[in-house]
């Protein structure tokens, strides 16, 4: 049985129309005669969405009951049992009601895919798993109904549902999308422009990522190589040389001239491993461009043009930077050098050669380190000058040896020298061997004049030979010693990679590796201040420079304390003490220097970060304060002036009964304003940290009637169960009264008609424990410590439950008097407010202090 194709609706927000498109596409398949199946459409209320399911077949919702409440979701076994050609689920994100098959409908239509059925659905960005912190960030909104990325990039089909931002808040404004009392608070946090142009955009991106997906498979399946200029890409080619930086500036500049344009940086190694780029270089422009927006690269290849242009077209870039060469006219001739190659096979790929300052000025000779030390060199001279006449000496003791027996035994000797000394040594063996030959045994004897001309060949190709063993052992000697070298400072810059990964605060552990790595007493990493930055005279001065970090021993405080100083910028310098390093140690010193920078900027970023946090979260104290204070004192303040104005009016004549009415109409009023005034005052004074707190030893009998009697005739008919012995509680009574008020008043607020909360107490372990029990819908318990966030409800505020500070504040008070709110499940449904308070001492145990 083929397996259904799944079709997706993306939205960047409520409201954008998913749901109206999707039922659009299937009223035109109905009318195709296909067969068409509602399975799950939820048109919150929207007359349009709801019209749209006319003369659609809908599948009855199932029911099912969960704490009490009764919830309807989709049924599969009907669905699957209908078998129609295509069936509408709307919301793939939803999570099914605890009890169903599947915990989410995403799970439900895989197995209608399974069973061959079609499916059209929708979601929203903001249910993508891979953005779902993204969205948190913007709209200050953890989503928890989240779908796999990989779910969407499946679907056959994904089709992007657009409105402008402020098409959707008219469209709000209208009421056609949330009821009217919802719709002042979702313009005013979820629905701001700035947050649904954030939305759009991420869900624009990530429709371009699955375009670019479906555009290399396509191109993949039908073997097409050549460039597709969908989207400009451009590589940029670095060598690790100095040039590199301005190249990699250079095709940031061509990319910005294309809006979404990429840039990629690709460095080709050798694939033997031996002769590499700088590392350190590499270092600091991989860190250039990730902070340009790119991306870095690193491939193999032997043939580098060939590299590149196997990058470039898998990447399928439309333009290729590359340096000029470097290598000097001379050199230039005799082969044409990688920019001249890659421009000739780039075929449609724009390739832009860029001058730079080390252009046609030839490579840097570097300093080639002998294939063997010191001491085997001399070696070699010795036995070379030793063991040829030794040699010579036992040959003419040896009768009826022919010529060529003689030149095999001196070709042997020649070998072992070279193994023992390298080339040099083999060099002056073979001169000297040859000038024996000739002198000792090939006639005429005692001249170096030759007789025979296969005597004069055998001699040359004796030479030739030698030579060439000579240069093949002192290869393998020096190709071993880069080997081992390349193999060291790959393990180094992989241990080193890891270390800036690791940790909280990398730069320590960094420099401690730098350290151990190279055997050094002390390694510093010091800044130069700003007033000194770009002044050599006051760069010399010991103040200019600050200890940003160190490790070791009496670590230098300025560039001249160290015997080895490696720059990373104009103001960070790394300074090594202990001992020198030798040229070939300092290419990973500067590797290390660079990666030291970055950790560096790390840590800046975070302890940035940190000092922004408690300024971010001020703001939105305040801003969500200013919308509270907007939002919610204007119904108590309308109503009490209503009151009066009405008393004060001389065109009507209101009886006793009216007076008193309009009278406790502004009391009431009043007394929520100062509630609501009071409230705020008490969570600015606990955030400031300034609350005034009188404990004392308070019996819970007694808060507890003091909290309903403020709470009036709403609490009559709340329970209490408050055992006669319980200990008393060190509280402060007034504080304490403000507590028990908001946590009974939010469980009068949620308390199903008929089923009043229940107050209880206990006491344990020194604590006394006082429990507001509701049956209510409950809360989740991942979502329990969001109800003590200010400012927040689970679901949107409406008009008449104000501003979301009870239960904030009481967890603010009674952890000021040190105790403590937790929330708990009630059994059989509901949510158990659970209020913890040291008991106060008993007259034995004395005061406490």
């Amino acid at each position: 049985m083929p397996r259904g194709e799944l079709r997706i609706y993306l939205g960047a927000a409520p409201g954008v129309g998913k749901t109206y498109a999707m039922l659009e596409e299937a009223q035109r398949r109905a009318a195709r005669g296909t067969d068409v199946v509602i399975g799950f459409v939820e048109t919150h209320g929207r007359q349009h969405t709801a019209a749209m399911l006319a003369d659609l077949e809908q599948v009855p919702r199932r029911t099912m009951e969960y704490r009490g409440v009764e919830f309807t979701e989709m049924d599969l076994d009907a669905v699957l049992a209908r078998r129609p050609e295509i069936a509408i689920v709307d919301e793939l994100a939803h999570s099914n009601v605890p009890g169903s098959r599947h915990d989410k409908r995403w799970q439900d239509v895989q197995e209608l895919l399974d069973a061959g059925i079609d499916v059209l659905s929708t979601v929203n960005v903001q249910h993508l798993e891979s953005v779902n912190d993204v969205v948190a960030q913007i709209t200050g909104t953890t989503q928890r109904e989240t779908l796999p990325d990989e779910i969407v990039r499946a679907a056959e089909q994904v089709e992007l549902v657009d409105m402008t931002p402020e098409a959707l808040r008219r469209r709000m404004a209208h009421g056609n999308i949330y009821r009217p009392d919802k719709i002042d608070a979702a313009l005013g946090n979820y629905f701001r422009v700035g947050n649904l142009t954030a939305l759009r955009e991420l869900a624009l991106l990530w429709l371009a990522d699955k375009v670019d997906e479906q555009l290399d498979r396509y191109r993949s399946q039908q073997g097409i190589a050549a460039t597709w200029e969908a989207r400009e890409r451009v590589v940029v080619a670095l060598t690790g040389g100095p040039e590199g930086e301005t190249l990699i500036r250079r095709a940031a500049r061509v990319a910005a001239r294309s809006k979404g344009a990429d840039l990629l940086a690709v460095h080709v190694a050798r694939s033997d491993g031996l002769a590499g780029a700088d590392p350190a270089q590499l270092a600091r422009q991989r860190v250039l461009v990730e902070s340009l927006g790119g991306t870095y690269h690193q491939v193999l290849g032997t043939d580098v043009p060939a590299a590149l242009l196997d990058f470039a077209q898998g990447v399928n870039a439309t333009q290729l930077v590359l340096g000029a060469s470097r290598r000097g006219r001379l050199a230039q001739i005799f082969a044409r050098g990688v920019g001249v190659t890659t421009t000739a096979l780039s075929g449609s790929i724009d390739v832009h050669l860029v001058t730079h300052k080390q252009a046609g000025k030839g490579r840097r000779a570097m300093a080639v380190p002998a294939a063997l030390s010191r001491r085997r060199r001399l070696l070699g001279f010795g036995l070379a000058a030793l063991g040829m006449p030794l040699l010579t000496v036992l040959l003419r003791t040896l009768p009826d040896l022919t010529l060529t027996n003689d030149i095999l035994l001196f070709l042997a000797g020649v070998v072992g020298v070279a193994l023992v000394g390298g080339v040099w040594p083999a060099l002056v063996a073979a001169l000297g061997g040859s000038l024996l030959l000739n002198w000792f045994f090939t006639p005429p004897y005692r001249t170096l004049t030759i007789a025979e001309a296969d005597n004069l060949l055998a001699l040359a190709v004796f030479v030739a030979v030698a030579l060439a063993v000579s240069w093949v052992v002192d290869v393998a000697a020096r190709r071993t010693r880069e080997a081992a070298r390349a193999a060291a400072d790959a393990q180094t810059l992989a241990a080193l990679a890891g270390g800036v990964l690791r940790g909280d605060r990398p730069l320590p552990a960094l420099l401690e590796q730098l350290r151990e790595t190279f055997g050094l007493r002390a390694v510093s990493v010091l800044e130069l201040a700003e007033e000194a930055s770009g002044r050599p005279e006051r760069a010399r001065e010991e103040h200019a420079w600050c200890v940003v970090a160190s490790v070791g021993e009496s670590p230098p405080c300025t560039p001249e304390g160290g015997e080895t100083t490696v720059p990373v910028d104009d103001r960070i310098t790394v300074v090594l003490c202990g001992r020198r390093l030798e040229a070939a140690d300092r290419r990973i010193v500067e590797a290390f220097a660079a990666q030291a920078a970055v950790a560096l900027r790390q840590e800046r970023l975070a302890e940035e970060a940190a000092t922004a946090r408690p300024l971010a979260a001020a703001d939105r104290m305040r801003t969500a304060l200013l919308a509270a204070v907007s939002h919610d004192l204007r119904t108590p303040l309308a109503s009490a002036k209503a009151a009066v104005t009405s008393l004060r009016s001389h065109d009507i004549e209101f009886d006793e009964s009216d007076r008193e009415e309009l009278l406790e109409t502004a009391e009431e009023s009043l007394d929520r304003l100062a509630r609501l005034v009071g409230n705020l005052l008490d969570m600015s004074r606990l955030q400031a940290g300034v609350l005034g707190i009188s404990a004392t030893a308070i019996g819970l009998e007694d808060a507890v009637p003091l909290a309903l009697d403020e709470l009036g005739p709403a609490a009559a008919t709340v329970g209490t169960d408050i055992p006669a012995d319980l200990p008393a509680a060190t509280a402060d009574p007034g504080l304490l009264e403000r507590v028990l008020v908001n946590i009974v008043a939010n469980a009068l607020r949620y308390s199903p008609p008929g089923q009043p909360p229940t107050i209880t107490a206990s006491a344990h372990a020194g604590q006394v424990e006082l429990r507001v029990i509701d049956r209510g819908p409950g809360i989740p318990e991942d979502q329990w410590e969001h109800v003590f966030l200010p400012f927040q409800r689970l679901g949107d505020r409406d008009n008449q439950t104000g501003v979301g500070l009870g239960l904030a504040l009481s967890r603010g008070l009674a952890e000021a008097m040190g105790g403590s709110i937790t929330p708990e499940t009630t059994p059989g449904g509901g949510l158990t407010m659970v209020l913890r308070l040291p008991a106060a001492p008993t007259s034995s145990e004395g005061p406490q202090e």
